[in-house]
């Protein structure tokens, strides 16, 4: 008798899976976006969607975000539910127009009577030695403006379950998903589902200090904690999950527990979501704190192309390690 009741796949896997659930659950669901048809998506995961849904369900795009972009959000407005995946989060910026300008402001300007469904997947975050125009991470940035939710899909079974959820929202969503994990794999439950875009979650309970992060960074703070724990040290690990609106909270509650925080994000260190995590946590807990909030941010410079300093441009496991005890040593 088979008793497994964990899935084995790659973080590519687990999009696709979810992907492919999103369009067989809806009808009115579709795909679009460059290169996603034919040639099966810039990173394969939409390989042989084409075939099994048709040229009405996964549309390949010219080269213009900005075109495409807003065709998506027409097609929300008349009652579809596009998937508009944008190649790499710095090509989203030719469409900051349609994003920001339409998308984001249409429910407040019709007083409540226009919503708009669209969600809009891009591939973020640094790894993959794709140099300074295919590398960074703009997540604070789309996380500053008002009527998106934004989420960031950190773990397989996020992966698997966010966009099911996205698609039920009235209102734009940015799902930021990350180059850097396509080929890392890990055990998700066979029941694996839509998952909740909502609320922070606390992927490692602990009693010393919160890692705080995102993206990236979650699989990074974890393996992190468990060399932390042979110093004998508790570290919890809280996943933000969803950067606009942030989830107070879980951060605080984590925070009142553990008296101690680290915050981690590849993003730049200045004007970041790490900046907003340390002004929620002063203005709402600073008396629970028993050192000063630290953080770890992607140094601030245009990524570079070479593997060993591509690294360097952004935390490791090493230096959260590293931080965390000195954190815990100078107190």
């Amino acid at each position: 008798m088979n008793t497994k009741t964990t899935l084995r796949i790659t973080y590519r896997e687990a999009l696709k899976h979810g992907l492919r659930e999103a369009l067989i659950n809806d009808d009115m669901v579709f795909l679009m976006g460059e290169d996603v048809g034919r040639y099966g998506g810039a990173f394969a995961v939409s390989k042989g969607f084409l075939e099994e849904f048709g040229e009405d369900r996964i549309m390949d795009v010219p080269l213009s975000e900005s075109g495409f972009v807003g065709a998506g959000i027409g097609a929300a407005l008349g009652g579809m539910r596009p998937i508009v995946e944008v190649m790499t989060v710095n090509f989203s910026l030719l469409a900051l127009d349609q994003i920001i300008n339409n998308a984001s402001t249409l429910l407040h300007m019709s007083g409540g009577q226009i919503n708009v469904p669209v969600v809009i997947r891009m591939n973020s975050g640094i790894g993959n030695q794709l140099a300074a125009q295919h590398s960074h991470s703009w997540e604070p940035f789309y996380a500053h403006v008002p009527g998106l939710k934004v989420v960031s899909v950190g773990t397989h079974e996020d992966a698997r379950g966010m966009l099911l959820t996205a698609l039920e929202s009235p209102d734009p969503v940015i799902i930021f998903e990350y180059t850097s994990l396509l080929n890392m794999e890990s055990e998700i439950p066979l029941d694996s589902g839509a998952m909740d875009i909502d609320k922070a979650k606390v992927r490692r309970e602990g009693k010393d200090v919160s890692i705080i992060t995102y993206g990236p960074g979650v699989y990074k703070a974890l393996a992190a904690a468990e060399e932390l724990n042979l110093s004998g040290i508790d570290a919890e690990v809280v996943d933000l999950r969803v950067l606009n609106p942030i989830d107070n909270e879980t951060i605080l509650t984590s925070v009142a527990k553990t008296h101690r925080v680290l915050i981690v994000e590849e993003a730049w260190r200045s004007v970041s979501i790490s900046s907003e995590i340390i002004s929620r946590i002063m203005e709402h807990a600073f008396f629970d704190l028993d050192a000063p909030v630290q953080r770890l941010c992607g140094v601030e410079v245009p990524i570079p192309y070479p593997k060993h300093l591509e690294d360097a441009s952004i935390p490791q496991k090493e230096d959260i390690v590293n931080s965390i005890l000195n954190m815990v040593q100078y107190d």
